[in-house]
């Protein structure tokens, strides 16, 4: 036997020992999850428990990439963590989450990238059929589009917290790469139409129009049933994410296309329960403010004063007259501080409406 040969079989049954003491440890994790769901349990007999607590997540997976040793990076680290703990939760209950399908979709790329593969997710056709699934209960939680570094917020989002009595529970980012896929066995065949979201081709307009320039563009409910649709239509192709090329068996004829590298949407979890302090969080509110003159500066003054940063500011037109606007916003901080509590109670005073959309970790992943 070579040096090499011995050098490998030496690494090799060291890593075989390893792994036998990190199944020893994901099991012994597993069990401690399971103690924890009996706990809660036997202290809430006949009640709905909730097992999952966005914010004790949120502090696990940000001590993770603080402790973090390498050499594997930070948020690699952190995933491999977010997996262990999706699979012990599934243990206690397992999870229904909601989001804007069909399969596929970039949504329920958002949806397991926060909450792990061990839930069940469930595809809805439209925003507000993911409110009520989670309104209803046939759902703990939803995920939906709430704004894109390129094309701005997602208005329908926005609107339905008007009237929802849902509150946001977290937060998550994607990166979004769009890639050209046509049918295995035809990319050098003519191309007649190309299938996407509305969103998607506006992302994506400068590529197409050096590319593809003159070829029908068609626009569809989702990026998933352009893949489906270019999958079964000869001649066509989708601009898709990767999880749709494997969903529909397409092959990618040009990656990333999208004008900006740095196109990313941010998706919100939305559920029914309040989410206590994590440390690091946001907090979201719709408020409506009286028509006069220096009501923008009455409404912004106050965070100013207080130190507060936002986020996001979005004015949309109020359901409730003609000429008047809701601003939907985004700070750091939590509603339980006390001087954001202090803020909320000022703007309330001065404020035809204001609704507490929720406080939530700021987004880990």
């Amino acid at each position: 036997m070579s040096d090499e040969e011995a050098r490998l079989g030496e690494l090799r049954e060291q890593i075989d020992r390893l792994d036998a003491q990190i199944m020893d440890l994901i099991s012994a994790r597993a069990r401690c999850a399971q103690e924890v769901a009996h706990v809660k349990m036997d202290a809430n007999p006949g009640q709905e428990v909730v097992f999952y607590r966005p914010e004790r997540e949120a502090q696990v997976l940000r001590r993770i990439k603080e402790a973090n040793p390498g050499p594997l990076p930070d948020e690699e680290m952190a995933r491999l963590f977010r997996e262990i703990m999706s699979a012990c939760l599934a243990l206690e209950q397992p999870m229904r989450v909601a989001f804007l399908g069909p399969a596929g979709t970039f949504t329920q790329a958002a949806a397991l990238k926060h909450f792990g593969h061990s839930v069940i997710s469930v595809p809805m056709p439209a925003i507000d059929a993911v409110f009520r699934e989670v309104e209803s209960g046939a759902a703990q939680y939803g995920v939906v589009p709430v704004e894109n570094s390129t094309e701005g917020m997602v208005n329908h989002t926005l609107d339905m917290f008007i009237s929802s009595p849902l509150r946001i529970c977290g937060e998550v980012q994607i990166r979004i790469h769009h890639h050209l896929m046509r049918r295995a066995g035809e990319t050098d065949q003519p191309l007649t139409r190309i299938y996407s979201h509305q969103q998607s081709f506006a992302q994506c307009r400068q590529w197409l129009d050096v590319h593809h320039y003159g070829v029908e563009r068609i626009t569809v409910s989702s990026n998933a049933e352009a893949a489906r649709r270019a999958a079964n239509e000869p001649g066509s192709a989708a601009i898709a994410g990767e999880m749709a090329a494997k969903l529909y068996d397409l092959e990618i004829v040009a990656e990333k296309i999208e004008d900006r590298p740095d196109n990313t949407t941010r998706f919100l979890i939305i559920g029914r329960e309040a989410v206590s302090p994590s440390g690091h969080d946001k907090t979201s509110i719709l408020i409506s403010m009286r028509n006069r003159p220096g009501a923008l500066y009455q409404l912004l003054e106050p965070f100013h004063r207080a130190g507060i940063s936002l986020t996001r500011i979005e004015t949309r037109p109020s359901p409730s007259g003609t000429w008047a606007y809701v601003f939907y916003i985004d700070f750091e901080g939590h509603m339980e501080d006390a001087a954001i509590s202090q803020l909320l109670e000022g703007l309330e005073e001065d404020a035809v409406e204001l609704k507490r959309l929720g406080s939530y970790p700021t987004g880990v992943l």
